[in-house]
């Protein structure tokens, strides 16, 4: 006997692509973002990998310096900001099941001194990183103010693609899409990133 059960596929959804926002945020909303975040501590920028293994020369991979952006009354606004976005990238794109947002922002800066990059990766990973679906990045500096650090994404085929430069560009993508910040060789990439998922692949 034939079934006659079929998936409920949406083939509306395009998981192979990116969404983006030109000028998301406003020059007086960045104005105010960094001021925010300007006394809120450095640390080193680091991978799942070297957080298992201290072994790992982190530096040839990732070079860049980070801060976390607390979730809390001061900085509500952004998070709400960078969801109603995602809210409308899933819905007009990618149709993933979005219901948490557990993780801080990070905000990074790459360095023209040392060539600060990230290396091609994905944002997934195991344990709680297998429950991310939608990478986000802010442009916090603007195209013309640094050289390199370009954002590019590898959805598949024989060459990336460089994401929309732009201070206050929000740039959208799966976070299972392969990505990598190219090195900066003239002065500072500033930047968010901020991840939302939901339960795990099926």
């Amino acid at each position: 006997m034939e079934s006659t059960y079929t998936f409920p596929i949406d083939i509306s959804a395009n998981q192979t692509n990116y969404y983006w926002f030109e000028a998301g945020f406003s020059p007086q909303e960045l104005a105010q973002i960094e001021s925010q975040v300007a006394n809120i501590p450095f640390t080193r920028g680091v991978t799942q990998a070297q957080d298992d293994n201290e072994s790992f020369k982190e530096d040839s991979y990732r070079k860049s310096n980070i801060k976390w952006v607390p979730f809390d009354d001061e900085h509500k606004w952004i998070y709400d900001k960078i969801g109603n976005m995602v809210m409308e990238a899933n819905e007009n794109m990618f149709k993933f099941d979005l219901w948490s947002m557990p993780e801080q922002i990070q905000y990074t800066e790459y360095y023209d001194y040392e060539k600060g990059h990230y290396d091609w990766h994905m944002d997934i990973g195991f344990d709680d990183l297998s429950k991310r679906k939608v990478s986000v990045t802010v442009q916090l500096s603007g195209g013309d103010e640094y050289e390199g650090g370009d954002l590019q994404l590898w959805p598949g085929g024989t060459y990336p693609i460089n994401a929309p430069r732009g201070k206050g560009n929000v740039v959208i993508f799966p976070s299972f899409m392969m990505h990598r910040v190219t090195p900066v060789i003239g002065g500072t990439r500033k930047s968010f990133v901020l991840w939302l998922g939901g339960g795990h692949y099926r």
